[in-house]
């Protein structure tokens, strides 16, 4: 709005969620403050998702008669992985225990784990994972049966806190490849007797008749069965389970601070962990903002956009680095024959990203138009992604400034305040983590909740506001009486959106995805457009689709019955998303037709059709021999002057041995990282064996300068971004 002492017609800017801008201009200012005002009221005050286009959304041919919410159905796609109760046993079952998602909220009702475990066992097990988010399978490879599971990050703190029945998860979990037929196979329903060898306490045990096996005994039996060496072996490949926490080492850190943290590999003697350099969803958020603020004005100039402003956002670093973890995912199941646990903080976002994208790349069925919807729907939707708080669906007043009051110094309005603005330094980041942890450590251990927002956001997790009838939060659980309602009913129908929670997580997998299709244009049976397009109805709450945050939460709100899916629209318009291009053969002994296809980090460009430009104005012409540094400018704060690109990977370790930037174990003084070379508590100098170990995570490229731990002022500077 212009100024009214000055002369230029007033006008409204809008920003669209799809990057394109537009500019309405007005002759008179009232015209234009009325218009402001409504646009803001009709946005910013709808407090329910309930009132979100979706839910009045009526279609018309050619989706009218098509149900996309029918196309997955987890059992159908537990059998094409060779899962099922009427199936030989692969060493996995389906679990009943989260039917009605009281075990854990934020699951699928579904859970597939290892045959040799009991419900029992996951009952304990779960309490040792944030938001009991444990660890369950989510991909297993056809041909040499070993899997991807995923999870949350364990509540280690710093008490150093273990779970026998978590460790016992996990070892049965890599033992599942190394024998097909377990001996006999547990019950799927929950025992009501505890286990004498649980890591709680506290709760009434049961007598057991002497004549009737400890049924802990039973599952010792078995995963030591399955773990020896006497089943079949796969010849030309090493073994080398590997635990991925996507979070860097110095996150991690940060998390130990108030309960949580990463696990103690004195503990998971039987793999390795690797610490990827995957940034939160507060990094990422930023990235996208610096790429808008340089393509803002594309609707007033003909002038393309700065493309060392682009470089300076980060995003492409950003997305080499997640495609850089799925391929070491990928590399470790198809090639080197391994089990691999992947988990961030809840489990949600890069979890969720490393977890599709591997199985993109192993895949073929996934990468077909109806196999990828299939994925989305499995290791997006059903396993929590919390599309409803990362989206901003119900927008915010935040979001909306007025010219003239900004330029006036009033940055209320500025949606990055919070963060600009915060300048404490990381000595205030721990010590707000640490009154974290004393808020941690009074309340009830027992509970389910965790404390602490995904990727480190110090926040509880606030429920969607359509799903808060049976789960209240912290303040109305403790309320009684008519005030304790109605303050229930109040925070139900005022809901907005929290800038801090959003984050692109799910446009960077998209992205990733566009990578592997531009590289490898015959392996993917949709097309370019199809991707841009699911981006766009993310936003559009056209669907019901993407509008909650878990599968407990649509089921709850009868989503399937009260919308329409997202894949109405694609189904219905299929031509339209084809790939020509596509070549579906396999054929392993054929150059281009593998089942496995991997992506180029060096090859990583931008993705110039979704922000609305042209490929020359974004990426400039062709390349002719420059490295990718030259793409963008973030590798060029990574110490690489050889021009190597730096690998995701930021440290490794084991139960003897660590490399690269690791967290301290107990009692280990320092800064608080562990630099390559450095001894503590144990951990030696890089051997040989580990060098061979790393050559066996298709890291034999990687120099050592990859692995350096990084420079005090650095890691304050993570940290604090880390523990806002």
């Amino acid at each position: 709005l212009a100024h009214p002492a000055s002369h230029h017609p007033s006008s409204i800017r809008l920003r669209c969620r799809d990057f394109s801008f537009v500019c309405f201009c007005f002759s008179d200012e009232k015209k234009a403050r009325d218009v402001y005002d409504s646009i803001k009221a009709w946005t910013c005050k709808l407090g329910k998702i309930e009132k979100l286009y979706a839910f009045t959304y009526q279609p018309q041919a050619p989706e009218k008669d098509i149900n996309g919410w029918n196309l997955y159905d987890a059992r159908k796609e537990w059998k094409r992985q060779g899962i099922s109760e009427k199936l030989s046993d692969k060493g996995w079952r389906i679990s009943k225990l989260n039917s009605d998602y009281r075990f854990s909220s934020t699951y699928p009702a579904l859970l597939a784990v290892p045959s040799a475990i009991s419900d029992n066992t996951l009952n304990y097990a779960g309490r040792y994972r944030s938001r009991v988010r444990l660890p369950v399978l989510t991909y297993l490879h056809p041909v040499n049966n070993c899997s991807i599971t995923r999870s949350s990050q364990p509540l280690v703190g710093v008490r150093g806190n273990r779970s026998i029945q978590d460790e016992k998860l996990l070892l049965a979990i890599f033992s599942t490849s190394h024998s097909s037929q377990p001996p006999q196979t547990p019950s799927s329903r929950p025992r009501s007797r505890q286990s004498p060898r649980s890591s709680s306490s506290g709760s009434p045990t049961q007598d057991v008749p002497p004549n009737l096996p400890d049924p802990e005994t039973l599952e010792d039996q078995m995963i030591s069965k399955t773990a020896s060496d006497d089943g079949p072996k796969v010849y030309g490949a090493q073994q080398h389970n590997l635990i991925v926490d996507a979070r860097p080492t110095v996150n991690a850190l940060a998390m130990q601070a108030v309960g949580l943290g990463s696990e103690n590999m004195d503990n998971y003697r039987f793999a390795t962990k690797a610490y990827l350099g995957i940034d939160n969803i507060h990094v990422m958020r930023e990235s996208l903002n610096k790429i808008i603020d340089t393509l803002k004005e594309s609707d007033v100039t003909p002038m393309p956009p700065n493309r060392e402003a682009l470089a300076k956002s980060g995003w492409l670093k950003h997305i080499t680095g997640i495609l850089d973890g799925a391929s070491l995912i990928a590399r470790q199941v198809a090639l080197q024959h391994s089990h691999v646990l992947i988990h961030c903080s809840d489990g949600w976002d890069r979890t969720s990203q490393l977890s599709a994208l591997s199985q993109l790349c192993l895949d073929p069925y996934y990468r077909t138009l109806d196999g990828f919807i299939v994925l989305v729907e499995k290791d997006w939707l059903s396993f929590g992604h919390m599309f409803n708080h990362r989206s901003g669906f119900l927008s915010s007043e935040k979001w909306f400034s007025i010219e003239n009051e900004r330029i006036g110094g009033s940055d209320s309005h500025n949606p990055r305040a919070g963060l600009s603005n915060s300048s404490s330094g990381a000595g205030h980041a721990l010590e707000n983590a640490f009154l974290s942890a004393k808020g941690f450590f009074n309340k009830d251990n027992s509970s389910r909740e965790s404390f602490v927002d995904s990727d480190g956001e110090l926040q509880p997790y606030d429920q969607s506001p359509s799903s808060n009838a049976n789960r209240k939060s912290t303040a109305s659980a403790t309320a009684t009486g008519k005030a304790g309602k109605e303050a229930a009913a109040s925070d139900k129908t005022t809901a907005t959106t929290k800038i801090k929670e959003t984050s692109p997580v799910f446009h960077q997998f998209l992205d990733a995805t566009y990578q592997l299709l531009h590289q490898n244009p015959t392996r993917f049976e949709f097309n370019e457009r199809f991707l841009r397009r699911l981006l766009y109805h993310l936003y559009s709450c056209q669907y019901g689709t993407f509008l909650y945050n878990n599968e407990r939460e649509r089921v709850e709100a009868g989503v399937q019955q009260k919308t329409r899916s997202v894949w109405d629209y694609f189904l219905g318009r299929r031509e339209q998303f084809v790939n020509p291009r596509y070549e579906g053969r396999l054929d392993d002994n054929v150059r281009g037709r593998e089942r496995l296809v991997l992506p180029k980090g060096e090859e990583v460009r931008w993705w110039s059709e979704v922000f609305g430009r042209e490929d020359r104005e974004m990426n400039g012409l062709p390349p002719t021999n420059t490295g990718p540094s030259d793409r963008d400018g973030g590798y060029q704060d990574m110490e690489e002057a050889t021009g190597i690109l730096p690998s995701v990977l930021t440290g490794l370790e084991t139960a003897d041995q660590a490399v690269g930037a690791v967290p301290p174990l107990k009692g280990a003084s320092g800064n608080g990282i562990m630099a390559s070379g450095e001894a503590g508590h144990g951990k030696t100098k890089m051997s040989s064996q580990l060098a061979a170990g790393m050559k066996g995570l298709g890291l034999g490229g990687v120099k050592d300068q990859s692995l350096r731990s990084k420079s005090p002022s650095k890691l304050e500077k993570e940290l604090e971004v880390e523990m806002q």
